[in-house]
């Protein structure tokens, strides 16, 4: 008999086209990761970590994404 949680198939938290594009950014570290909010939930799923000016602009180019992104603490 096979459990249906132990199906090893996981849903995606937040489906990019569904979520809106925000930036995490530590106040401690200064630390930044590009992701996406539900919502609905609230929740941010995180898609990279932002280095460089060019992460930045991987992360648009790559989700088609232009204008201002919100940066959240």
């Amino acid at each position: 008999m096979a459990f249906p949680f132990f199906s090893g198939k996981k849903k995606p938290a937040v489906q990019p086209h569904k979520g809106t594009p925000v930036i995490r950014c530590s106040i401690c570290t200064g630390e930044q990761v590009a992701g996406f909010r539900d919502g609905e939930t609230g929740r941010f799923e995180e898609v990279m970590l932002l280095r460089t000016p060019e992460d930045l602009e991987r992360f648009r180019q790559h989700y088609g994404i232009s204008g201002e992104i919100e940066k959240i603490y």
